[in-house]
């Protein structure tokens, strides 16, 4: 493998395996089974909220992203993905997710972050709010009032999911699953692309990652291969007086 190809898979690494066999019915009263995570994860996300602000000075005055604050958000994250993967943002497994912020090798639904060993002083700055904006305007419709929810984490504490065209094409195939039997898998690859998509901007976002995400939709359950993301879309680069 090249150390271009090597290089140009995301920092933020996304999966989800469909399940083979999931319950016609489970799906429409899994918004009741996932209420302790929702209760959990609005604590969770306040926490998340704060920690990031801590980094975004560390990152201004050390170049690195304290590694404790590091791997406690990518917990959440981690968590958020499992329940958004159980619930209305995939619809995807019917394993329960644990209440853990820890990796769980053999679930279905899996995500990590690379460590960065060294983040920009001047990115930070403006990565968030500015370079980031385009990248909003397609998380809103891939998201909706879930983006909404991830925004105003800082004040209400969660990031809910299910809304915009993830939770429009999860709900179809609920219903194909409710008279079927059967999960569409173009509509999961579909569904994985988005949300892959969405968690890349959010560590972006968070301030993870100076590597800009690709302006690509990598649809399946796996992340795409080296050669693959090779043909990523350039996105903003940092000036000179931005390193």
């Amino acid at each position: 493998m090249s150390e271009h190809a090597a290089a140009s898979v995301y920092p933020a690494r996304v999966t989800g395996e469909l399940d083979d066999h999931l319950s016609r019915w489970l799906w429409l009263v899994k918004w009741v089974l996932i209420i302790p995570h929702i209760i959990v994860l609005a604590f969770l996300w306040v926490a998340f909220f704060v920690t990031t602000v801590v980094a975004f000075f560390a990152i201004l005055f050390t170049r690195r992203y304290p590694r404790a604050i590091f791997d406690f958000n990518v917990g959440v994250l981690r968590w958020t993905w499992r329940v958004a993967f159980y619930s209305y943002s995939a619809l995807a497994t019917d394993r329960y997710p644990p209440f853990t912020l820890a990796e769980v090798p053999d679930h279905p639904a899996r995500l990590d972050v690379e460590y960065p060993q060294e983040l920009s002083r001047g990115l930070v700055l403006v990565k968030w709010w500015l370079l980031a904006l385009p990248q909003y305007v397609v998380v809103a419709v891939f998201a909706g009032g879930a983006w909404a929810g991830f925004n105003a984490a800082g004040d209400h504490g969660g990031w809910s999911s299910g809304g915009g065209l993830i939770g429009l094409m999860a709900f179809i195939a609920g219903v194909v699953l409710l008279f079927t039997g059967r999960y569409p898998r173009g509509i999961f690859d579909f569904i994985m692309g988005m949300n892959r998509w969405v968690f890349r901007v959010i560590a972006y976002a968070t301030l993870m990652t100076d590597r800009y995400p690709p302006f690509r939709l990598d649809m399946g359950g796996a992340e795409p291969t080296p050669d693959a993301a090779a043909a990523d879309v350039v996105g903003p680069t940092p000036a000179a007086g931005l390193s």
